[in-house]
């Protein structure tokens, strides 16, 4: 099914702000690394970039609509403007201890900023635009498989590798569980960073994709095309020494895992399920490696001899969900499976 011409003109709209600003600022990431300039604020600005492309294809070519929680998009627009300034900023004037307290400190207030504008927004407006919340146990049956498959693949991973006397060691480090109960806390204080991403892979150009080439390969597409999107952090912030295997990684990493959130967003049309997942999954890295801290996630070394079982363990865990009966439909059902509007 072909795209609509509003359709081709927000995805326009939405590439330019997802792929052109990341990619742009990464000349910008690259400077600052060369230059042993602190790049670490550009990572969480980055997460904020596919919602605020979605954000902004809907105002210029929806504007005229009623139930558009436009409060929420512009103030969303804002923050994401405030943190491109901030990347900006740690460049030109580099200070990592200012910029890094800066941009936690500018998470947790456009979260709290945003909860605010969002829960004041009418009801349907957020239902209108995907963002309320519903299907409460099928939500938290995903949550909660997700997390069962989380800890199985860390300790099939910790067998394989002959380390499995360190999972004890984190089980009985209390800090773990410190960590580990805070999280729910934590993710209401952070939540925008996370809702960011989602909002733009999940449920924007999920369905977008889902629509133009079927259940199955517009997920895998989508892996694909979050992966490339990373390409800068992979460079200069996740793996600089090691950047083309780091990037091979995480292609295998977004189209996986993107297959269980894109499983957990069709079966409960709940798009924070997918934001919830995401969250979990980078905040137990810390938890898991026993480093507790996120700069475990910073200058990583991927080993080419590592992707294979990589491949294997997070297709087992992950990957099989494309067999799912939400991935079933038949082609002609998938526009209306996909939640998309047509006449659009």
């Amino acid at each position: 099914m072909k795209f609509t011409q509003m359709e081709k003109k927000q995805l326009v709209i939405y590439g330019l702000v997802a792929f052109a600003v990341p990619y742009l600022l990464g000349v910008l990431m690259w400077y600052g690394y060369n230059h042993g300039i602190d790049v670490s604020v550009f990572p969480n600005a980055q997460m904020m970039y596919p919602a605020a492309g979605v954000m902004l294809a809907f105002l210029l070519t929806k504007g005229k609509d009623e139930w558009m929680p436009r409060r929420f998009f512009i103030t969303f627009l804002v923050l994401t403007g405030l943190m491109i300034a901030m990347c900006i900023g740690s460049i030109f004037m580099p200070s990592p201890t200012v910029w890094l307290m800066a941009v936690q400190f500018g998470v947790i207030g456009a979260s709290i900023l945003g909860w605010i504008m969002l829960l004041t927004e009418k009801r349907e407006k957020r239902t209108a635009y995907g963002m309320r919340w519903k299907n409460w146990k099928k939500a938290l049956f995903c949550i909660g498989l997700f997390l069962l498959l989380y800890v199985l693949r860390t300790v099939i991973a910790c067998a394989m590798s002959g380390q499995m006397e360190i999972l004890g060691l984190i089980a009985g480090n209390p800090l773990t569980w410190i960590s580990v109960a805070s999280l729910p806390i934590n993710f209401f204080l952070v939540f925008i960073a996370f809702f960011g991403e989602e909002y733009g892979w999940r449920y924007f150009l999920q369905p977008m994709l889902q629509k133009r080439f079927g259940l199955r390969w517009g997920v895998i597409i989508v892996g694909i095309v979050w992966g490339l999107w990373h390409m800068p952090v992979n460079l200069f912030y996740y793996s600089p020494g090691s950047g083309l295997e780091s990037m091979a990684a995480q292609q295998i990493t977004c189209i996986t895992l993107g297959i269980f959130f894109a499983y957990a967003y069709m079966k409960t049309q709940n798009i924070w399920v997918p934001v919830i997942l995401h969250y979990l999954n980078n905040n137990l890295v810390p938890i898991i490696s026993a480093n507790y801290s996120a700069d475990v996630l910073q200058n990583q070394q991927t080993t080419w001899g590592s992707l294979l079982p990589a491949l294997l363990l997070n297709g087992a865990c992950f990957g099989l969900f494309l067999l799912a009966k939400e991935f079933r439909k038949k082609r002609k059902e998938t526009a209306e499976y996909a939640k998309i509007d047509t006449n659009m």
